[in-house]
């Protein structure tokens, strides 16, 4: 008899993330193989002593490092790519429930730190993984013929980046730099340019009282009695 999969969400239900996620996931293995506790003295100093809570410098280095290795340099898809990926949330140490950190938090906490702190912790990763056996150092060619085999492939799973760290550090921090610019720029644009009030007649360094009270005894009609005879409203020339 045919079946037929209905689907109708459920208001409560037990989900736990590891149950998902295989025994040989690559980064079910790298959380296990990773101790980012070194962070927390490392960048301890970057911060300040009050304030709110900033994002958990190990979840913003471990998303550093997916963005690595899935070659996502933009932090908008890196999240998004993240959310969408059981076992990267289950290795980032979040809860399938749990709203993953706003993408422009991770642009402003990578101006925190220099480059050189970043070389620090990707190099102190990589001495880790080749540790336990993760990482292979050499490159093989062979002759070969394919031959179909007894062996399930899917078990697995090879991670090339397509920049060294070098590059792809220099990248973000350009995008990150250029999100900035753009943010200040569109604050601008919202707020609109500032404006300065300047007496008609006023000299550089004076208040320009004297010169409003001339202008003021000028002409006839409404605009002299009123005193505005002369007001001038000049933009900034940063503004222009």
């Amino acid at each position: 008899m045919q079946g037929k999969k209905d689907y109708q969400e459920k208001l409560f239900a037990h989900f736990q993330l590891s149950d998902r996620v295989p025994k040989h996931n690559f980064y079910r293995r790298l959380k296990e193989v990773l101790d980012l506790d070194f962070l927390y003295p490392l960048t301890k100093g970057y911060y300040g002593e009050s304030g709110q809570k900033s994002i958990d410098p190990v979840v913003f280095f471990k998303l550093c490092l997916v963005g690595y290795l899935e070659n996502i340099i933009s932090d908008r898809n890196l999240i998004v790519h993240s959310g969408m990926r059981l076992d990267i949330v289950y290795f980032l140490g979040y809860d399938i429930d749990e709203e993953l950190p706003w993408h422009s938090t991770i642009g402003r906490t990578r101006q925190l730190f220099p480059e050189e702190v970043f070389e620090e912790v990707f190099t102190k990763i990589l001495t880790m993984c080749v540790d336990k056996g993760m990482v292979s150092g050499h490159t093989q060619a062979i002759d070969s013929a394919p031959v179909k085999a007894n062996a399930s492939m899917d078990s697995l799973e090879l991670k090339v980046p397509e920049e060294d760290l070098e590059a792809h550090l220099h990248s973000i921090r350009h995008i990150s730099a250029m999100d900035k610019k753009n943010a200040d720029k569109k604050i601008e644009q919202q707020q609109g340019p500032r404006r300065a009030t300047k007496y008609h007649g006023q000299q550089e360094g004076t208040t320009g009282h004297k010169e409003q009270e001339q202008e003021v005894g000028k002409g006839s009609g409404p605009a002299a009695r009123s005193g505005e005879q002369g007001l001038e409203i000049y933009f900034e020339q940063d503004a222009l």
